[in-house]
């Protein structure tokens, strides 16, 4: 039996911290699905020395570093990011996610961000949860309607991805908005 401590739990994946135990089967999920994923995301030097330079960013109050998991086999099947949190008066992070060739298309990345959404509104006591997202990626953009996220905008020339400035859209969701689409945790 795995003794994985996760964070929250669906009824086919899991959410957990990502850890330095998963830099191997990470960057072979990477490498599977670089091709899928180019696109959207700027390449990533894959050492271990990035690696520990990314675990190093979830030290920090601003950032949470998530991996998504099957249950009862602890396999990686997509990765979550809450990057630029900002406390105070405002309660809000930015998501970053990824999903990987062998497990897309089978509503992973729908269970687990909705468990990341759960984490972010309970135990971090966030208020809203931003995604900015490039207008051609179909699937992304379908991921967070879907969770009821609401599109509140453009932003040209928004993030440095591969050589060029490329433009988003930018969507949201708060609580309430949680709440009403029954993604807010129990109490």
């Amino acid at each position: 039996m795995l003794s994985t401590t996760y964070l929250e739990q669906g009824p086919r994946v899991a959410v957990r911290h990502v850890c330095r135990r998963d830099y191997e089967e990470l960057e072979a999920l990477g490498r599977e699905s670089s091709e899928m994923s180019q696109r959207w995301l700027s390449a990533r030097d894959s050492t271990a020395e990035s690696f520990e330079a990314y675990l190093k960013r979830f030290e920090q109050p601003t950032h949470e570093g998530f991996v998504i998991c099957l249950r009862g086999t602890d396999e990686i099947v997509g990765g979550i990011n809450i990057n630029n949190i900002v406390r105070g008066t405002i309660q809000s992070g930015t998501l970053g996610y990824r999903a990987y060739a062998s497990t897309t298309g089978r509503g992973y990345m729908t269970e687990g961000l909705t468990l990341v959404i759960q984490f972010a509104f309970g135990t971090l006591e966030l208020h809203r949860l931003e995604a900015n997202i490039q207008p051609e990626n179909t699937p992304s953009l379908n991921l967070v309607e879907r969770l009821g996220f609401r599109r509140e905008g453009y932003s040209a020339d928004f993030q440095f991805i591969n050589g060029a400035w490329r433009d988003h859209e930018r969507w949201a969701i708060t609580t309430e908005m949680a709440r009403a689409e029954s993604v807010q945790p129990a109490s």
